[in-house]
């Protein structure tokens, strides 16, 4: 049953967004799971699905409801990653998830999907599981998250829903067959239930471990050491943060839980050359994480650029390709 006293109505917490001070991010009090016992998966064990994990995966940026501008992106793109990640933001919504995973199909590439639980009850999430699992287009994989509380002021029309969490989401696109990756930030509060959530994640199904940023790949290696020593098997994708002049720095800094190398920031906004000195920093930063025991693959994340859709895919398939190369 979801703690009834979570904002997020969570079973399987806490959430990413708890803050350094572990209040919760959408109530001005302390996160209820911070004293709660920690909840394990208790429902049916899903099967193992093979899945080759993606080895540079890129976050896909584009004007929403713009099929001319994703396949301007999507050409950039092509050739330099494995798939894209269709993310889903609070403040603007775009084409429901079968309609973008056709459209990036078309255009030349596979999508992992992501799907939130704020901005759909139960049945239109199911409802969204059907359509993705049927033949034809389908998605490489969904990446089942529980979402961001909206901010202040941001759609206030618009109910929030979780009906869901993260957990729960992943067991029903498991049961569907779909490959289901999920998410976890090791630089979350309070950071020493994060592996068990992991653990959680893999026995409802998960299959992929994506995680958010974090200040230094040792850190990765010794969240991913706990995650093993609770029986965690799964494949990581550690995130890589892209990001070339101030505008695309601070959004990824803004974020609860993602922690970035504030040096390696402060050395790149300093540079001469901006765009080359990001570029070199994500590179170098992806090759750190890619020698890390247990990561499989990259995920090329954030603005990347303040200038546009097009010039930050362009910085993103600068970064793929010298990974790749």
């Amino acid at each position: 049953m979801p703690v009834t006293d979570c904002p997020k109505r969570m079973t399987y917490g806490p959430c990413g967004g708890v803050r350094h001070d572990l209040r919760c991010e959408m109530a001005p009090h302390r996160c209820v799971f911070v004293d709660a016992p920690a909840q394990v998966w208790d429902g049916e064990l899903a099967a193992p699905l093979g899945l080759t994990a993606p080895y540079v995966l890129t976050d896909l940026s584009v004007r929403p409801f713009d099929v001319t501008g994703l396949h301007e992106v999507v050409d950039v793109l092509r050739g330099t990653c494995d798939a894209v990640l269709v993310g889903e933001h609070q403040h603007r919504p775009d084409f429901p998830p079968g309609q973008m995973t056709s459209l990036v199909h078309d255009a030349g590439l596979v999508a992992w999907i992501t799907l939130t639980c704020r901005d759909r009850n139960r049945v239109v999430l199911e409802q969204e599981l059907a359509g993705l699992a049927l033949g034809g287009t389908r998605p490489a994989g969904v990446l089942c998250v529980t979402g961001d509380g909206r901010a202040p002021g941001t759609r206030p029309e618009v109910t929030q829903v979780f009906d869901l969490d993260s957990t729960r989401l992943a067991a029903l696109a498991a049961d569907r067959g779909l490959p289901v990756a999920v998410a976890e930030s090791p630089g979350a509060e309070p950071r020493e239930v994060r592996p068990l959530r992991v653990l959680s994640k893999q026995r409802a199904g998960a299959n992929v471990c994506f995680l958010n940023h974090v200040g230094t790949p040792q850190a990765v290696s010794a969240f991913i050491r706990s995650c093993r020593d609770l029986g965690v098997t799964l494949p990581f994708v550690a995130g890589v943060a892209v990001y070339t002049d101030e505008r695309s720095a601070r959004v990824l800094q803004a974020f609860p839980g993602l922690d970035l190398d504030e040096g390696r920031v402060q050395q790149v906004l300093r540079a001469s050359d901006q765009e080359e000195a990001g570029i070199g920093a994500a590179v170098h930063e992806a090759q750190q994480l890619l020698a890390v025991d247990g990561v499989v693959g990259v995920n090329l994340s954030g603005l990347a650029s303040g200038a546009g859709e097009v010039p930050a895919a362009r910085i993103k398939a600068e970064v793929g390709r010298r990974v790749r190369g």
